[in-house]
């Protein structure tokens, strides 16, 4: 096999049908036909089994997993790689943002020596708050964590066969697609391309949900923030010895001022950065207790291979990965 489509099926059930016929116009002409389209059923409802099968039926390379239930776009497109045969696989979205006729210019790139090919996307049709707020995310993302990440990039790439291997060997409860390949090292290159409007639908990325994604990506990939606290704490002891010579001095020479003012404020901001600190070291035992529990990424429910649809089971990305 030469080309796997990995695609992560969640609420866009109408754009299966031209998502497919377009990737079977451009892969057809690129690679003869040689290649698999593997939908990700990620419970989404709306019917996506339903679809899935209806074109496995009329194209055996159109490869089909259900998840037993909604575990996220990143544990599904994990589920898609583990399950992908062929040398290079390219991730993208259900919803036909990523045009399909772009990866040619993918699969040039790759053809060229480049492990990872990014698709970065410009003039992104999104509002404007939105983009603002992606541009400040990726701008403090960066800024903590050294990563280097370009907000432009998403999941519609080209990954080579080793660096699919490299990417199962993960095991983070809390994995983001473009954080992992970037860490991951490999030799990339970008090919920039004008995304297209939503074929149909909206994002199923609420604000909240952007929120706590962006959250997790931000501080649990890192101990950056643990470091900045620690940090802020002897800002915080060094301020309050520099305000007790202060206030010694002050009583010594008689020019101390009256009340509990400043003692009420001292309290107030130690209590409070004590009580920030021992929240956030608690959400980061909590990522360690999850994490340690050692639950599989993602359970199998079915699976469509052949046209043929059959019962699966847990995958296991460290077995796969080897």
């Amino acid at each position: 096999m030469r080309i796997s489509v990995v695609v992560p099926v969640y609420r866009c059930t109408p754009c299966l049908g031209p998502l497919h016929e377009r990737l079977r116009t451009v892969l057809d002409e690129l690679v003869d036909g040689d290649f698999e389209l593997i939908l990700v059923d990620d419970r989404g409802g709306e019917g996506a089994w339903e679809a899935i099968a209806a074109l496995a039926a009329t194209d055996n390379r159109v490869r089909g997993l259900r998840l037993s239930r909604n575990f996220g776009q990143h544990a599904a497109i994990t589920a898609g790689l583990a399950s992908a045969r062929g040398d290079y696989a390219v991730v993208m979205d259900c919803d036909l943002q990523d045009p399909p006729e772009e990866i040619p210019r993918l699969y040039a790139e790759a053809m060229a020596g480049y492990d990872v090919v990014y698709g970065r996307r410009r003039a992104k049709p999104t509002s404007f708050a939105r983009r603002l707020t992606a541009r400040i995310y990726f701008k403090t993302l960066n800024r903590f964590t050294g990563a280097g990440i370009q907000g432009e990039f998403g999941s519609f790439s080209m990954i080579s066969r080793k660096v699919i291997e490299g990417f199962l060997r993960f095991r983070d409860e809390d994995r983001h697609y473009v954080f992992i390949l970037h860490w991951l090292g490999y030799d990339w290159a970008a090919v920039d391309y004008e995304p297209s409007t939503r074929f149909e639908g909206k994002s199923s990325y609420t604000f909240g949900a952007l929120l706590r994604h962006g959250f997790d990506g931000m501080f649990f990939q890192t101990t950056v923030l643990l470091r900045w606290i620690v940090y802020f704490g002897f800002a915080l002891a060094s301020l309050g010895a520099l305000l007790a010579i202060y206030f010694t001095v002050a009583r010594t020479v008689g020019s101390a001022y009256p009340g509990w003012t400043s003692i009420a404020v001292i309290m107030l901001l130690a209590s409070g950065f004590i009580i920030i600190s021992t929240g956030i070291t608690g959400l980061y035992v909590g990522k360690v207790f999850e994490q340690v529990k050692g639950r599989p990424l993602y359970v199998l429910d079915r699976e469509i291979d052949g046209g043929v649809e059959h019962s699966s089971g847990t995958v296991e990305t460290s077995e796969v990965g080897r």
